[in-house]
């Protein structure tokens, strides 16, 4: 932790290999969240790229004592945020351990049913799921990129998992 403050301090007056110090290691978590978040692997991208772009503008935001990661995650997590609201997004890949194997056709409508269903989620409910079962963040760190109680993101990964089980059991009785 020291030597993050270091860098943090580094990076503030300017230091660019300071800040790629502290968010290079973060890349590839926050390109995790935010493919789980937009299912497109270029808007993931530009997610990524647009929130470590908002991190160097804004490191005097990062709070005393903050971990960069769920600060920088928080950003990407916003930043899918707003994406989503401004397209339909429709490509869904999810690698989901209720999957058996099965023919290319029943794969591409168990995905459909799947993206269906994740669609009809809310956003801090998709945003929980996948900060927590795809990026595996704890539910401590998924509370503070969410920037809420951890009683909270506990409420939404159950509520969230609970309006995704009929249609995963509705899946697998007839793919099952």
């Amino acid at each position: 932790m020291d030597e993050e403050l270091a860098l943090l301090e580094r990076a503030r007056s300017g230091d660019r290999e300071a800040f790629d110090a502290l968010v290079g290691p973060l890349i590839e978590p926050g390109y995790r969240l935010a493919f789980g978040m937009l299912h497109d692997r270029e808007s993931a991208e530009d997610a990524v790229q647009e929130a470590a772009f908002r991190a160097w503008v804004r490191l005097e935001n990062v709070r005393p004592g903050w971990s960069m990661r769920p600060w920088f995650l928080g950003i990407v997590a916003n930043q899918c945020r707003n994406t989503r609201r401004g397209r339909w997004w429709s490509v869904v890949k999810l690698s989901a351990p209720w999957r058996t194997v099965a023919s290319p056709e029943d794969q591409i409508v168990r995905g459909a049913d799947l993206r269906r269903a994740l669609r009809r989620l809310s956003s801090d409910r998709l945003e929980a799921l996948v900060l927590h079962y795809y990026v595996g963040l704890s539910l401590d760190e998924v509370a503070a990129v969410a920037g809420v109680p951890t009683g909270t993101v506990k409420s939404r990964i159950y509520r969230a998992l609970e309006q995704l089980r009929p249609q995963v059991e509705q899946i697998s009785e007839v793919f099952g």
